[in-house]
């Protein structure tokens, strides 16, 4: 089948998620200021913290909660009843369940676990297959799916096993489900891996109760807590607003240059992205041997002719 040439129409709705702060508003503001000729749906848990936003009837503010599937089919239909279509998406809403990981074993701290994965994962997932399923059916004209996980969907660093582990979760569905679609469906789905950014991402944690055997002030949870609440060191993260920049400008410039899997965002993403994915493959070629004595000829070449890369 003949695949169309990919563009954006002139005025491209964009559909994004958790605009009350940081990176979110940030794009909000953005769309409407910059680019007003485009439409937007802005959204977030609370209706009053999308007042910034200025009165036009190329925007329309949204509640959405993320992690309800009630919110987010509500959201999806009026979005498509008043602008008729989703050109672009971009999850960004989230937060960081941080605390000391083994205390998830109490009922109080199994929920909050489910909770971080549940607006995460699950409701970014469920918000990705809405807009696919609408885009996939627009004539061929397709659209721009986001998803903002973080330099911690690669990475890890202590405290936050359950935020990693719905980042990590949202990067291999994003990856995995771009392999199910057809080219002539002119649906792009990306990563972006935002690093520190100088938002209320911090103020915004949510805390396991501390752990018995974890009271030490040099356990490396409590040494990164110290990091992450040094408002000197904040000074040195990102500005929202250059985040917000550079995701405009990679969604605009998918039509001459294509969309990248994964785009970081951050000398510090990016470096420590380099260090980690430098040393995973020093254990990789370390390994080849014990790898390769367990298998059988010809097991790589039929995996690779079966989709897997």
């Amino acid at each position: 089948m003949t695949t169309t040439p990919f563009s954006l129409p002139p005025s491209p709705v964009w559909f994004i998620t958790g605009c009350s702060s940081g990176i979110g508003r940030s794009l909000a503001h953005l769309i409407s200021t910059v680019h007003p000729t485009h439409r937007l749906v802005a959204t977030a848990r609370n209706l009053s913290s999308l007042s910034y936003l200025p009165q036009s009837e190329n925007i329309l503010p949204l509640p959405l909660d993320v992690s309800s599937n009630i919110s987010i089919t509500a959201a999806i239909t009026t979005t498509l009843s008043h602008f008729g279509s989703i050109d672009i998406l971009i999850n960004n809403a989230g937060y960081l369940l941080f605390g000391d990981t083994e205390s998830s074993l109490t009922p109080a701290g199994n929920a909050l676990a489910h909770e971080q994965l549940e607006t995460n994962f699950w409701g970014p997932a469920s918000l990705t297959l809405h807009a696919l399923k609408q885009m996939r059916k627009n004539n061929s004209n397709g659209g721009v799916i986001l998803n903002v996980t973080s330099m911690g969907g690669r990475l890890t660093a202590p405290g936050g096993a359950y935020y990693h582990a719905s980042k990590f979760a949202l990067e291999g569905f994003t990856d995995a489900l771009s392999k199910e679609i057809r080219p002539e469906w002119n649906v792009k789905l990306g990563i972006i891996e935002p690093g520190g950014v100088k938002t209320a991402f911090v103020a915004g944690v949510r805390r396991l109760e501390d752990c018995e055997g974890y009271e030490s002030a040099d356990m490396p949870r409590r040494v990164l807590e110290g990091f992450m609440e040094d408002e000197e060191k904040q000074q040195l993260w990102s500005q929202p607003g250059k985040l917000a920049e550079e995701i405009v400008r990679v969604v605009l410039e998918v039509e001459e240059k294509g969309l990248a899997m994964r785009t970081v965002l951050g000398p510090d993403a990016w470096g420590l992205l380099r260090t980690v994915l430098g040393r995973q493959m020093e254990e990789l070629e370390q390994g080849k041997e014990r790898a390769v004595r367990v298998g059988k000829e010809g097991q790589l070449e039929e995996m690779v002719k079966a989709g897997f890369i």
